[in-house]
């Protein structure tokens, strides 16, 4: 029965999060589409070169996300509630401060990172628009990731996969919506990216504000230091491959700007957004068995 059991919760908690990560680099995909349709080469060249920030902006919100799941599941694996409230109350903390931190560069920065990003003159005006709506948006994607990862460590799987699904499609939609119909150009595909976590974050709100979830804020302890440590330690991993993924993207961006110009960071573009598609099922998986191991090695059980 035990075995059955622990096959029945690998099967659900995996295929859900593999479904929620392909439906979530299916709307980079969609993304990729409608801005070419609609803005060509250039379009395209905005939006790849802008994409390393995002891979530090996402990485961020799983390394919180990610790193205070885990030591959450393992706090009440040993029933120390008190812990996992903690846990969760500075990992909010964190997140707000990271957040502060992309709001500022987007509002203060943003034409300097574009420079930095390797734009030039005829794609410049489209990637600091593209870059800065990111930025002002760092909050809701870093608060989405988080929200997530805990409600997924509340042995809520399906509502965080509902929350996923629903926020990508509606981001196809606004996409199509705001990039034909109202004809708003880079500043529309990114509008519509900045609202899918948004929306994901309100299909997630009755449950969190409901008297059902077990996720509460806490007093901190004097000893916050060390449990901060502990999140962000645990969360490096995910960060770290986010982050190599921005910074190759941003390294071969510089490379084909100087063999093949704007068009030839178009073309890699679609190539990476492809990838996406094939890297979700891995991301999927790692992330689906999370819960089940914090919670195993919380309580004891090792094998």
């Amino acid at each position: 029965m035990e075995r059955k059991r622990i096959l029945r919760d690998f099967a659900g908690y995996v295929s859900m999060n593999i479904l929620s990560q392909m439906a979530y680099s299916c709307y980079t995909l969609a993304d990729t589409f409608f801005v070419s349709a609609r803005l060509g080469a250039d379009g395209l060249t905005a939006l790849n070169l802008a994409f390393p920030v995002f891979c530090l902006i996402s990485g961020t919100g799983l390394m919180i996300g990610i790193g205070g799941g885990s030591g959450y599941s393992i706090s009440r694996g040993r029933g120390d509630e008190e812990k996992a409230n903690t846990i969760f109350t500075l990992s909010i903390i964190l997140a707000a401060l990271f957040s502060s931190l992309f709001l500022f560069s987007g509002i203060f920065l943003s034409g300097q990172i574009t420079i930095l990003l390797g734009a030039d003159d005829s794609v410049r005006e489209m990637t600091e628009t593209y870059l800065r709506v990111m930025l002002l948006f760092a909050p809701a994607f870093i608060c989405n990731n988080l929200l997530l990862c805990f409600v997924r460590n509340t042995g809520k799987p399906s509502l965080a996969m509902a929350a996923m699904i629903t926020g990508s499609l509606s981001n196809v939609v606004l996409d199509y919506i705001f990039i034909f119909p109202l004809d708003m150009g880079i500043f529309g595909a990114i509008l519509a990216t900045g609202l899918a976590p948004v929306i994901s974050i309100m299909i997630l709100s009755p449950y969190l504000l409901g008297g059902n979830c077990p996720l509460t804020m806490s007093r901190l302890p004097r000893t916050k230091t060390s449990v901060m440590n502990e999140i962000l330690s645990g969360g490096v991993p995910p960060f770290l491959t986010e982050a190599a993924s921005g910074i190759v993207m941003f390294l071969f961006n510089f490379i084909i700007l100087r063999i093949a110009g704007n068009t030839g960071v178009a073309a890699i573009s679609i190539v990476t957004v492809v990838s996406l598609v094939v890297v979700a099922s891995y991301t999927g998986l790692s992330q689906g068995i999370q819960p089940l191991i914090s919670r195993s090695h919380g309580c004891g059980d090792g094998e």
